[in-house]
């Protein structure tokens, strides 16, 4: 009887895990701002590019895989972009390419976040 009892709070355990799992390793915005928050100097006054703000950028490509992570991001670089004073959008234009990484749409007031695949 107990075997029976722990095999099923098993089973439960495992589907809950299968439920939550994709749900878990979603991207928030506080994830983008937290990896993005080392470029901000640099988005404001242009320089040379932090060694932490690259690392941040190539973490956030990292962690932005699937399809919904990619427009969590963009919208919240979108809305980072409005909060923010002082951000030169042809600098924030070409961070990605100066820290060594490929994304596939423009970071741009202009891009419609919603047509990201």
């Amino acid at each position: 009887m107990a075997r029976m009892m722990m095999m099923k709070a098993l089973c439960m355990m495992v589907a809950f895990m299968v439920v939550v799992a994709p749900y878990a390793e979603a991207l928030s915005c506080s994830d983008v701002v937290s990896k993005l928050s080392p470029c901000i100097n640099y988005l404001q006054n242009g320089g040379s590019v932090p060694t932490a703000c690259c690392n941040g950028v190539k973490g956030l490509n990292a962690a932005a895989k699937s399809t919904a992570d990619k427009k969590t991001a963009c919208g919240c670089m979108k809305n980072a972009y409005h909060s923010m004073s002082g951000i030169k959008a042809n600098i924030a234009l070409g961070l990605p390419k100066k820290c060594g990484v490929h994304i596939p749409y423009k970071i741009s007031m202009s891009t419609n976040c919603n047509n990201i695949k």
